[in-house]
């Protein structure tokens, strides 16, 4: 089979732009979560993610978050197209600092929840969500 010099030209670049659409998924990730940290580094520990190891449909997937002493809690599905799922805030009068929700995913990926916490610090963490049916078009 022979290519033109256009055709093959044409090919690589269509390539080019499928590869890189994971990488931008990743990227928003990335971005959402230097916005809520502002560039601080995230440490681990002092937040309790809860999630399926598997959702059987992506449209409902069921999470919890805990973290005592935050001021705010952001979660994230790295793999979906938007990547913010809820921000939570809590003030001085909030009996506990918990919240839960349900989420759609586009497909398997992992779910990170990071707390920002009365001393100004950041802790993260996160589960891997394995998804048989998608929620976000899949």
């Amino acid at each position: 089979m022979k290519f033109t010099r256009r055709e093959a030209l044409a090919l690589g670049l269509g390539a080019t732009a499928v590869a890189m659409l994971p990488m931008r998924a990743a990227a928003a990730a990335d971005d959402a979560i230097a916005a809520f940290t502002g560039g601080a580094e995230v440490g681990e520990g002092g937040i309790t993610l809860s999630a399926p190891e598997i959702a059987e449909n992506g449209n409902t997937v069921p999470i919890s978050v805990d973290a005592p002493g935050a001021m705010s809690i952001m979660v994230i599905a790295t793999g979906n197209p938007t990547p913010g799922v809820a921000q939570f805030n809590f003030g001085p009068a909030a009996g506990s600092q918990a919240a839960s929700t349900r989420m759609r995913l586009a497909g398997t990926q992992d779910v990170v929840a990071i707390a920002k916490l009365a001393d100004g610090s950041f802790v993260q963490d996160s589960s891997t969500v394995k998804v048989t049916i998608g929620g976000c078009g899949g």
